[in-house]
């Protein structure tokens, strides 16, 4: 009687275990259901993306060094496009751009120390830095501001320096994206 006990309760000890890995493995996952249709365009368009890597990488096109840095790459963006959308519950991301220290000069053309960004930081009134997403390399996201945004910038820049003083800067971190609402 005692190793019948023993041994359901050693099963039942497996079942919870095993079901708490599958919860675990799924904390990063989402449905169809959980976004709009432009987040999930976007998703798409990153799972096209890594579809042709890996179709590039089978024809043997690319290094496997770039094969990796692009999977890592779009890796990121998809895991910062899901924590947008669900932190902002809008269905809109802005146009994102992920890129490693020695990636900068392809978004500036004097990049700052990639140490001295901060979230909410824009930089040359163009990109908003959004934060670091590790995925094998850590990867700094930036979103592109918008035409509105940037004349929005210059504005308040070019009214700054007629006072004399330096432009305003945008450090806070609750407004990292534009809010908008698509109507349907």
């Amino acid at each position: 009687m005692r190793t019948l006990k023993l041994k359901t309760l050693s099963v039942l000890s497996v079942v919870l275990l095993l079901s708490s890995f599958v919860r675990a493995g799924q904390v990063g996952r989402y449905s169809d259901d959980e976004f709009g249709p432009v987040v999930r365009a976007y998703l798409g368009y990153l799972k096209n993306e890594q579809e042709v890597v890996d179709d590039r990488a089978s024809r043997r096109e690319i290094s496997s060094t770039y094969y990796r840095r692009n999977s890592n790459r779009i890796r990121a963006l998809r895991q910062m496009a899901v924590r947008l959308a669900r932190e902002s519950h809008n269905d809109y991301l802005p146009e994102l751009e992920a890129v490693v220290p020695d990636e900068f000069r392809l978004l500036f053309e004097r990049p700052q120390p990639a140490n001295t960004l901060k979230v909410g930081d824009v930089i040359k009134n163009t990109f908003r830095f959004l934060g670091t997403v590790r995925s094998a390399e850590v990867f700094y996201v930036f979103a592109r501001l918008d035409p509105y945004e940037q004349a929005e910038l210059n504005e308040k820049g070019s009214l700054s320096i007629k006072k004399d003083t330096a432009p305003a800067e945008v450090t806070n971190p609750k407004s990292l994206t534009r809010s908008r609402k698509v109507v349907p």
